[in-house]
């Protein structure tokens, strides 16, 4: 099942693939009307993608509409001004400031694809998931005051998730468990749930003989333990993250900006290049 994350990359990957498909139609140089007007109409929507900042962060600036208007503005303006200025360029660069502000704009925009996807681990807030996680523990049986367990009849697989919480949300610190939380730890959550799923079916296909359940039922007991599972490691590693995606987050914000001013001047120099050259 495709998560909303893997959607959004998934549908940014099929507009870039688009875009370059049609550059190969050989329609337009990067000279000519149309390709000159595409480079314009992908220019302006960058420069509006900027007010969003001003918006956001200028006093006077505060009564410019919804702040969550703008927000969307930014995002949608943030991908179609990059792509017309790739169908503009033909994906190609015939010069040295063509290739830098290129380039600077491909780093820009990278730069806020990277952002969102660190800005969405950490936007519900620690202790927001902190209490998801305490609710999925109580809904699922695995806390440690239940009396009874959903997954009592899979005591190795209730241990497993309850080694795999206390592991992972014990306290750490440093530069190596921000790569551990970032990188490492995703697919030990993928092995975790392997491990944890095969054991279950295994069991609940015996349990389904011994007690004569019809196919439904197997069926539906299956995809509630795997849901189970997953929502629990789910939760355990998104707390587990905060800490590493917050900070990422800060040196996001530290790097993006001027990743912006760089934009801003090579692009300028660029159109002065057209112009008078």
């Amino acid at each position: 099942m495709l998560t909303a994350d893997t959607l959004v990359y998934l549908v940014l990957a099929l507009l870039i693939w688009g875009t370059w498909r049609i550059s190969l139609l050989g329609l337009f140089e990067p000279g000519d009307d149309t390709g000159y007007w595409i480079g314009v109409a992908g220019s302006v929507m960058m420069l509006v993608v900027l007010a969003y900042p001003l918006r956001k962060h200028i006093r006077f600036a505060y009564g410019w509409g919804n702040i969550r208007g703008w927000f969307w503005m930014h995002i949608v303006l943030g991908i179609l001004g990059p792509l017309a200025i790739l169908l503009h360029s033909n994906f190609q660069t015939n010069s040295l400031n063509a290739a830098v502000a290129l380039y600077s704009m491909l780093l820009v925009a990278g730069s806020g694809v990277a952002g969102r996807f660190i800005f969405q681990r950490v936007n519900r807030g620690l202790h927001g998931e902190q209490s998801s996680l305490q609710d999925l523990l109580s809904r699922a049986g695995l806390d440690r005051e239940d009396a009874r367990s959903r997954l009592a009849f899979a005591p190795a697989v209730e241990q497993r998730l309850k080694d795999f919480e206390q592991r992972e949300l014990a306290p750490h610190a440093g530069l190596l468990h921000l790569v551990r939380a970032v990188v490492w730890l995703p697919l030990l959550q993928l092995s975790t749930y392997r491990q944890c799923v095969k054991e279950l079916e295994t069991l609940l296909a015996r349990m389904a003989v011994s007690q004569k359940w019809t196919p439904e039922d197997l069926r539906r007991r299956r995809k509630g333990a795997r849901k189970m599972v997953g929502r629990y490691l789910e939760s355990v590693v998104r707390v587990a993250q905060f800490s590493s995606y917050s900070f990422l987050l800060s040196l996001w914000h530290v790097a993006h900006i001027p990743f912006v001013y760089v934009l801003i001047l090579t692009a300028l120099v660029h159109v002065y290049a057209v112009h008078v050259y």
